[in-house]
């Protein structure tokens, strides 16, 4: 947090092949060790997948599946008078999107498939089918939200 001024949001190039600046947000988060090129192949790879299984058009599950992991609300910790309170907060946009994008990587490394994009595939599938391991992580985010929704006065 800089004292003096604003800093200002780096604005990310879209990726090559699809010209799509969440897809290359995707592709960056995906990323370990700075092998973007492997990472670009693993996230095309895996859009080949989705294009043989489904029969539409990868870019769009890809979307699909992303709005529907995109939390809206969660819960932050706040102190009040000695006791932690978990107060649910609205979620920003381009926080959202980091989750969405977290959570679907993460869930699908823990998959059982055999490679990266055979993993990455059959997550983003589950996702734009509202199933899988990413939705259901959204789903106890607002699940828990709603539950501290008593504490929702302690919002700042």
């Amino acid at each position: 947090m800089p004292r003096r001024r604003e800093v200002p949001k780096r604005v990310i190039l879209p990726d090559p092949k699809f010209n799509d600046r969440l897809l290359a947000k995707f592709i960056n988060t995906l990323m370990l060790d700075g092998k973007r090129s492997t990472a670009e192949s693993i996230v095309y790879g895996a859009f080949d997948l989705i294009a043989q299984r489904s029969g539409d058009e990868p870019l769009t599950i890809f979307k699909k599946g992303i709005d529907n992991i995109r939390p809206m609300l969660e819960v932050k910790s706040r102190r009040v008078g000695g006791s932690t309170y978990q107060v649910p907060v609205e979620v920003r946009s381009d926080r959202r999107n980091a989750l969405a994008l977290r959570w679907v990587i993460t869930y699908a490394r823990s998959r059982g498939e055999k490679t990266m994009q055979e993993r990455l595939a059959g997550e983003l599938l589950d996702a734009a089918n509202n199933r899988g391991a990413s939705v259901k992580k959204k789903e106890d985010v607002h699940r828990m939200a709603e539950a501290n929704k008593a504490f929702a006065h302690y919002r700042w």
